[in-house]
C-alpha cells in the first residue's frame, strides 16, 4: 500500500535510475515531487524502505536501488520508462466526507461504511462503537469481506503514512500476517492501530514512530479486530 506521493517518488527515482544509472539528489526529488522541504523526501523513502520497494546503499552519497515496482504498475516499455499512471490506483485518496443522510452520486462509487470512531495511533483508547455514524469510501479501496472506518487519534504512525485525523478502512479479520497493520484489540478493553509482529510466544505492536516503543503482550492478551487496507484523507 503506497500513498499518492510516495508512488510519485518511486516513479520517479525509477525512470532516473533507468535513463541514467544515478540516483536523483534530494533536491532534485523534493522539485520533482512539489514538496517544499527536503525532510518530506526523507520521510517518503523510509516508507518506501520500509514497504520493501527500495533499498539505500551503505556508504555511498545518492544510491538508491529500487527492489521492486507496485503490482499495478506496468512494467518499464522498451525506452525504459516506467508504464503510465493512469492505471495507479491509489490507497490514499483526498476525499470529501458525507455524514448519514446524504447520498453519494453515482459517478463517485463510494459506499458507506460504519464510523467507529477514534482509534489511538499513540496512546491505546477503547474504541467506540457508534453505529448511527458512517462515511463514504470509494469502493476502490475495498476488497472481499466486512469493513469499516476507523477515524485516527495521534502520530505513532506517521512514517507509515497514517496521520492525525485521517481515516483508515479496516477489513475486519481474526488474524493478520506478520508485519501487517491491525487494529488490536489490548486485554478485552482498548485498541489500537499498530504493526502486528510475533516473536516466538509474544506479540509485538509497533508503532511507526521513534518516539514511542513496542509494545510487548502475551499471546492472550492481542485479539485482532481487523487489518488496514485503505486510508482516506480529507484536506
Amino acid at each position: 500500500m503506497l500513498t499518492r506521493k510516495q508512488y510519485e517518488l518511486l516513479v520517479f527515482v525509477d525512470r532516473r535510475l533507468r535513463e541514467t544509472g544515478i540516483s536523483p539528489s534530494f533536491d532534485e526529488m523534493k522539485d520533482a515531487l512539489g514538496l517544499q522541504s527536503k525532510s518530506g523526501i526523507h520521510r517518503l523513502i523510509t516508507g518506501l524502505e520500509e514497504r520493501g520497494f527500495i533499498r539505500r546503499l551503505p556508504h555511498r552519497a545518492r544510491a538508491l536501488e529500487v527492489l521492486r515496482l507496485p503490482e499495478n504498475m506496468e512494467p518499464p516499455a522498451a525506452g525504459g520508462r516506467p508504464g503510465s499512471r493512469e492505471k495507479f490506483a491509489p490507497n490514499v485518496i483526498q476525499a470529501d466526507f458525507r455524514m448519514p443522510g446524504s447520498s453519494a452520486s453515482a459517478d463517485s462509487q463510494a459506499v458507506a461504511l460504519p464510523l467507529y470512531g477514534r482509534i489511538a495511533a499513540g496512546t491505546p483508547i477503547e474504541a467506540l462503537r457508534d453505529h448511527s455514524m458512517s462515511v463514504d469510501i470509494p469502493t476502490a479501496l475495498l476488497g472481499g469481506g466486512e469493513h469499516y472506518a476507523l477515524e485516527v487519534d495521534g502520530d505513532s504512525m506517521i512514517e507509515a503514512g497514517i496521520h492525525d485525523g485521517d481515516t483508515v478502512v479496516i477489513q475486519r479479520c481474526d488474524s493478520a500476517e506478520n508485519g501487517a497493520i491491525v487494529v488490536a484489540l489490548v486485554d478485552n478493553e482498548e485498541v489500537t492501530l499498530k504493526r502486528l509482529r510475533r516473536r516466538g510466544q509474544s506479540v509485538a505492536l509497533e508503532p511507526a514512530n521513534a518516539a514511542y516503543k513496542t509494545r510487548i503482550c502475551g499471546p492472550d492478551q492481542v485479539q485482532v479486530q481487523g487489518r488496514l487496507v485503505g486510508l482516506v484523507r480529507k484536506y
